[in-house]
């Protein structure tokens, strides 16, 4: 299969907006798209092979209508299908592992400010090693703002931000950078115990930064890019300087432990939090 984008499928509205974010970014790209259900086991698998086509010609049809649907709005883009009958977890991510991008949609969560996503994407999203985006049911692109990147200035990974500025490069946009400094206990006290804790903090961070960024505008001197050190929730900040981002770029850890994958704190906050597609960058 040549170089695309794999969508995960199964009759929501969210992950139907994961479909359109995905073209759109094939488009991007110069790559297709690759749409795919998977039919999860259920007692109709028991039955004979007569009793469980409907379900099978339900999936086909949503496959065929979703891939047509992409294919009039965006005129040329390779868009291919694949029913996978077998278990949700292990064959999103297999059909991931030759894919540029896994993209889901993320459950809203009703009545709700934010979403939730669903146990299959969390588990997905922990496990895969390409990148992953999750897609609100509204998750439209939102033109002209930037991509906004979180980093740990105490470990930077190349992995991390490099996807985020070549996601800009490719929307001719601009990158913010933030690094988010949480205050220990006694930070929290306030002026009068700490009297100057920002002060004293953040300009030899915001130095770290904008030397970091220095390296990144000698690899991509068309993209704009700001940096902002800000106290607090790494998590809440992120949030808050992605509501009007295309994307929103965070790292996870793809090492693996006794307990399995772990998204890990700020990636949970944002998964469940922001407007702005969420891209997962996975990284050692």
């Amino acid at each position: 299969m040549t170089r695309h984008i794999v969508v995960g499928l199964d009759g929501t509205e969210q992950a139907d907006a994961a479909a359109r974010w995905a073209a759109h970014e094939a488009g991007l790209r110069g790559t297709g798209v690759h749409l795919v259900h998977v039919r999860e086991p259920s007692p109709e698998a028991l039955l004979p092979l007569s009793s469980r086509r409907p379900i099978e010609s339900w999936a086909e049809d949503l496959l065929e209508r979703t891939a047509t649907g992409l294919r009039e709005h965006h005129p040329g883009l390779p868009v291919t299908t694949g029913l996978l009958p077998a278990e949700p977890v292990s064959s999103l991510v297999a059909a991931a592992e030759d894919a540029e991008l896994l993209v889901l949609g993320s459950r809203a969560m009703s009545g709700v400010a934010g979403y939730l996503v669903g146990s299959v994407g969390m588990t997905v999203a922990g496990r895969v090693e390409r990148p992953t985006v999750l897609v609100r049911a509204e998750g439209v692109p939102a033109p002209g703002g930037p991509v906004v990147v979180g980093v740990d200035l105490r470990h930077p990974v190349d992995t991390i931000l490099g996807f985020a500025y070549e996601e800009a490069a490719l929307r001719h946009g601009g990158v913010r950078v933030l690094y988010a400094q949480q205050l220990s206990l006694l930070g929290n006290l306030g002026p009068a115990v700490v009297p100057d804790v920002r002060l004293s903090v953040a300009p030899e961070i915001q130095r770290s930064l904008d030397d970091l960024l220095a390296g990144w505008h000698a690899k991509y001197p068309e993209v704009p890019a700001t940096g902002a050190v800000v106290i607090g929730s790494p998590g809440q900040e992120l949030v808050r300087a992605a509501q009007r981002s295309p994307l929103l770029v965070v790292g996870r850890h793809a090492r693996r432990s006794a307990l399995g994958t772990s998204l890990g704190s700020v990636a949970h906050a944002v998964l469940h939090h922001a407007h702005a597609p969420v891209a997962l960058v996975p990284h050692l």
